[in-house]
């Protein structure tokens, strides 16, 4: 006879993993399938569409997206909802619980950098870089950046980190009145410059970054930045 009470997620067609009450191990039955917490990732800055998503993980299909993301909003982490019109587009978007899980991110991606196999060169989305930034910041150098606007147009996608004393909020929103612009057509170029050393002055000669309005401003910020040592 089974006497462990039955849970949502099993009635909902989910098998255990582990059979296991420890949190960790819950928390990989929700997302520790493959791209499940990519996924997440990908929702930080809000809403997206099912074709957003899927172009800032060029490696899933359309099937296990439409799987991951279904598992995800039975789980609870997001919702579907209907943009009104004229949009009316479908987006998926994360719950208060979701929103939650982004210290789990920056914990696995501080944690992930000690390692000497991490390469900060590889490909990552715009929504990947703007999380590295409030997982690497050097919190403690944040006032002298407070009311300064920072814009990245990555591709086609903007977003504005705007530093408080000791925060770094970053949100999707025109860079148009930003007081520096980091414009890069790809994410990896801007990490190069944060966190692999490449020379700005070879990016914007070579990779097609430019940078706009405060150059002396955008120099300081990307110093901010810092992966762990390694350990491993």
């Amino acid at each position: 006879m089974k006497l462990q009470k039955e849970t949502t997620l099993e009635k909902q067609g989910h098998g255990r993993w582990y059979g296991d009450a420890c949190g960790t191990a819950f928390a990989m039955e929700l997302v520790g399938e493959r791209w499940s917490l990519l996924i997440v990732r990908e929702l930080m800055l809000g809403a997206r569409r099912f074709s957003d998503i899927r172009a800032s993980l060029p490696g899933i299909s359309a099937k296990v997206l439409t799987e991951r993301l279904t598992s995800l909003e039975e789980a609870g982490v997001l919702v579907r909802r209907q943009l009104p019109p004229p949009g009316k587009a479908q987006v998926y978007e994360l719950t208060e619980w979701g929103y939650a899980a982004e210290p789990l991110i920056q914990e696995l991606g501080r944690w992930a950098a000690q390692s000497s196999a991490h390469d900060p060169t590889l490909p990552l989305s715009p929504v990947s870089l703007m999380l590295s930034m409030r997982t690497m910041v050097q919190h403690n150098r944040l006032a002298q950046f407070a009311r300064r606007r920072i814009g990245f147009a990555i591709g086609e996608e903007e977003f504005i980190a705007e530093p408080t004393m000791r925060e770094l909020p970053i949100r999707r929103e025109s860079v148009r009145h930003a007081d520096t612009v980091f414009r890069a057509p790809i994410a990896s170029i801007v990490a190069g410059g944060f966190y692999a050393g490449v020379p700005w002055d070879e990016l914007e000669r070579d990779a097609g970054l430019s940078i706009e309005g405060n150059r002396d401003l955008a120099m300081r910020f990307a110093s901010l930045f810092r992966l762990p040592p390694k350990l491993a």
